[in-house]
């Protein structure tokens, strides 16, 4: 009952996911991003594929390689839906026979849209539409549209109710972590978050590196 759409971009190498469901703290379970790496586990959510792929992520292996281990580390995948983007730009994705129907996949230059339990199986494919044509702009703000969009072309078959937007660039903590965990309209209320959010994230990335000159609030 979920979809999302994940990104490393190739200016900063930034990585980066947004997500929305009608299931509550969606983004606790399914969205896991690192400086080296992001995974995204979703449909019936295995939580322990996240950081294990991050961690294998951290080892040196690529995309394909992390998918295939986490694949053959969880139990009946068939039921599970994974990506992997890597260092590299490399997507790495699996949707088993037993995702929620309908379920689809659209896969781009390092990015990938996963859903199910879609209203209409062309969502993932507008996202990554909407996410190409923002280039040019932060990844948050990218990640942020496509999910948009992909509520515009019909999102879920349910309503709506939690959604997540994370970015994590250079650091092990994602310079970009929120969350609505349980909302009638949870992309509006993350789309304003993150408009407040937006124009203090480079103060707290600078509290983090050099204290004393950081600006306060």
């Amino acid at each position: 009952m979920t979809y999302s759409i994940s990104a490393r971009c190739p200016e900063t190498g930034a990585f980066g996911i947004a997500i929305t469901s009608s299931s509550i703290a969606v983004p606790a379970r399914c969205a896991w991003v690192g400086p080296l790496g992001l995974v995204v586990s979703q449909n019936v959510t295995d939580p322990v594929l996240g950081p294990t792929g991050l961690a294998l992520l951290r080892q040196g292996l690529g995309a394909a390689a992390v998918l295939n281990s986490l694949t053959l580390g969880t139990p009946q995948p068939a039921w599970r839906q994974v990506g992997v983007i890597d260092r590299y730009g490399q997507v790495a994705w699996h949707s088993g026979a037993q995702a929620l129907a309908t379920a689809a996949v659209a896969e781009g230059a390092g990015c990938l849209a996963l859903g199910n339990l879609l209203a209409d199986d062309k969502v993932p494919s507008t996202m990554i539409a909407r996410f190409e044509a923002t280039v040019g702009q932060p990844l948050a703000e990218r990640l942020m549209s496509a999910l948009e969009a992909g509520l515009d072309a019909g999102g879920e078959t349910d309503d709506e109710h939690a959604a997540g937007l994370h970015v994590a660039h250079i650091f092990d903590w994602p310079v970009v972590d929120l969350r609505i965990d349980w909302h009638d309209a949870p992309i509006g209320e993350l789309r304003a978050l993150w408009e407040r959010y937006r124009p203090q994230q480079k103060d707290y990335v600078a509290r983090a590196k050099n204290p004393g000159a950081a600006p306060s609030f």
